[in-house]
């Protein structure tokens, strides 16, 4: 047991290691890790030498950075390039697939991070490393395996599931207590005099350090911590209610309206194969 009496994380393939510094050093350009997650788990702040892409069948991650904030839901993934430092919270029963990439063959891919949708062919190409010799032969089917991954990696897009985080110190004070509180529905004004700025001064670094409005920040917020919620296996009206949305149908409505699709269906892998995430609140 670990982690305030919580099961600790297993490792779902014998024999292979759970030990992200495993496959760190390893003579190949990719090594995926497998490794399953109790609902609550959290892997506190750490980085890694070579980049990732941290992808999970079931369950929702959300993945701290210095510079933001990401939800990623089943059947999406964070890309994190080399040595960024982050956190992971599992929500649900996260079932872990991590791709470690060499950086000298991620040319091409993002430098920054990204939520990124996983097609059908990469997840069954994810699934298919996770099992594969460390040692692969790279002139063989593993070989393939490994350079199609590649192929998909370098057309995937980005998806809207990112919450930017200011530098100012004052924003900061903020963030943290929207987050903290994403029902709170005070105005900048009230804000300004917990944290020390007026609201006009609020409203202009919010731009220039998220490219957001504190409105659209704020609901970009409350959307996340919904997402997360809900993949957690919470119910859509106590979700709503406790997140401050007038009734569970203004909620859906906005939920639909930024992702596609309504949150009772979000998580329906049927639903013509992928989830669309349109786009920004």
């Amino acid at each position: 047991m670990s982690q305030n009496g919580q099961t600790a994380p297993t490792a779902p393939i014998p024999g292979r290691s759970i030990d992200p510094d495993d496959f760190q050093a390893v003579a190949r350009p990719i090594a995926a890790m497998a490794k399953d997650y109790p609902d609550g788990w959290v892997n506190q702040w750490h980085r890694h030498r070579r980049a990732q892409l941290v992808y999970a069948s079931s369950g929702v991650m959300t993945i701290r950075t210095p510079h933001g904030i990401w939800i990623v839901p089943p059947d999406r993934a964070l890309w994190i390039p080399p040595a960024i430092d982050h956190e992971i919270t599992m929500a649900g029963a996260v079932t872990m697939r991590t791709l470690y990439i060499e950086p000298g063959a991620a040319a091409g891919l993002p430098d920054v991070c990204a939520v990124v949708a996983v097609s059908g062919l990469l997840r069954e190409l994810i699934l298919r490393a996770a099992v594969m010799p460390l040692l692969y032969d790279e002139s063989g089917p593993d070989g393939r395996v490994a350079d199609l991954i590649f192929d998909e990696l370098r057309t995937l897009p980005a998806l809207p599931l990112h919450l930017p985080n200011p530098r100012d110190g004052r924003l900061q004070r903020l963030c943290a207590g929207v987050r903290e509180r994403p029902a709170d529905d005070r105005t900048l004004e009230a804000w300004g005099s917990e944290v020390g700025a007026s609201a006009r001064t609020l409203a202009r670094l919010f731009r220039r350090e998220t490219g957001l409005t504190f409105g659209r920040w704020r609901a970009q917020a409350r959307l996340l911590t919904a997402l997360a919620r809900l993949g957690a296996g919470e119910k859509v009206t106590a979700v709503a209610l406790d997140l401050g949305y007038d009734s569970p149908s203004a909620f859906a409505a906005l939920f639909r309206r930024h992702f596609g699709v309504p949150p009772s269906r979000y998580f329906d892998r049927n639903i013509s194969g992928r989830r669309p995430d349109a786009g920004a609140v």
